[in-house]
């Protein structure tokens, strides 16, 4: 049988399939199920920064200042001794999570400030976390921000938390960059352990009839995997920095591409929230199967195999098969002329 072991941000895992961070992990049950499918190690869902920031205004407001200008309230307000916050919920259930599973459990910020990392990252580090994934959700919207400056702020924030923890950090960044490799260049100088490609914003839409922006949530296809198949595969031979492949995985021929384009573990969210955490089970399945009937005796034999510094023609994963793939379309008959 294969070895499917691997390794990611340092941890020894039985297998690269990795539950990203999603509303899965928030119930201890569905964990469990999780890891009982197959899953190597788990990603918490996020931290926000901005829930953790209007809470404690709330909290400020309602339990420490609701008897200003009425003292005699003051003997009927609540008592906020054991009232118990988001953060409070998050750490508990991280504890309680690396308590009852036996894969490493990874927590999850998500956050664009520098002010709060450092403090919740010594509470996670301190509840028990594995591992820590920075989810930097930056949309660079203001005209006189730079490319420079925002690559400047992921390195800092990664800077300011990597002196103080010890926790290996992954990095988790969307495809909006001008030169990814640099970036992930400075992101490991700077302490990352690893990068996780990549981040899907969630795009507002217009609800034509009521003329406003509403929420919109659009699960991932498969075709998602092919920006994260190029990417892995360019930086495979430039870092030696985890790379982990998130968006569009939905079987094992996503997850086996990845893996040969370079990628150390996938991460799967869309998938699982459709089909249950048994989609695990089969995708490990037929990843066997697949790694068997061409004679490959372990991940670690196929891993990068196809990445751009072991391809014949590296040009080939750049900009070399754009002609060629837009000179492979044939229209059908009568669509046009």
């Amino acid at each position: 049988m294969p070895d499917l072991s691997t390794t990611y941000l340092g941890l020894k895992l039985k297998n690269p399939l990795v539950p990203s961070s999603s509303p899965l992990s928030k119930q201890l049950d569905t964990a469990l199920k999780l890891e009982d499918a197959g899953a190597a190690a788990l990603v918490m869902h996020s931290l926000f920064e901005e829930e953790l920031h209007a809470e404690a205004q709330m909290a400020d407001r309602f339990l420490l200042h609701g008897d200003i200008g009425h003292g005699e309230s003051d003997g009927f307000l609540p008592d906020h001794g054991g009232y118990q916050s988001h953060l409070d919920h998050y750490l508990e259930h991280l504890a309680r999570l690396k308590t009852r599973l036996s894969i490493p459990v990874i927590a999850s910020l998500n956050g664009v400030s520098l002010s709060t990392w450092v403090d919740l990252g010594r509470e996670i580090q301190q509840a028990g976390a594995d591992a820590l994934e920075l989810n930097v959700y930056h949309v660079a919207a203001d005209p006189h921000f730079s490319g420079e400056a925002v690559e400047a702020r992921y390195v800092s924030l990664l800077t300011e938390l990597r002196g103080a923890v010890n926790l290996p950090i992954s990095m988790k960044l969307s495809p909006f960059f001008s030169s990814l490799p640099h970036l992930v260049r400075q992101l490991e100088l700077a302490g990352a352990r690893g990068v996780s490609l990549f981040n899907r914003f969630y795009q507002p839409d217009i609800d034509l009839e009521k003329l406003k922006l509403v929420d919109s949530l659009h699960l991932s296809t498969p075709e998602e995997a092919l920006l994260r198949i190029r990417w892995i595969a360019i930086l495979r031979g430039q870092t030696t920095l985890t790379l982990a492949a998130t968006g569009g995985v939905h079987g094992y021929e996503e997850a086996m591409k990845l893996l040969l384009a370079g990628a150390d573990v996938v991460h799967l969210a869309s998938a699982l929230l459709q089909h249950g955490p048994e989609k695990l089970t089969q995708i490990l399945t037929d990843m066997r199967h697949w790694m068997s009937e061409r004679e490959y005796t372990s991940v670690a034999q196929l891993k990068g195999s196809m990445s751009q510094k072991n391809l014949p023609d590296p040009s080939a994963i750049e900009r070399a098969s754009y002609l060629r793939v837009l000179d492979s379309y044939t229209p059908e008959r009568g669509v046009i002329g």
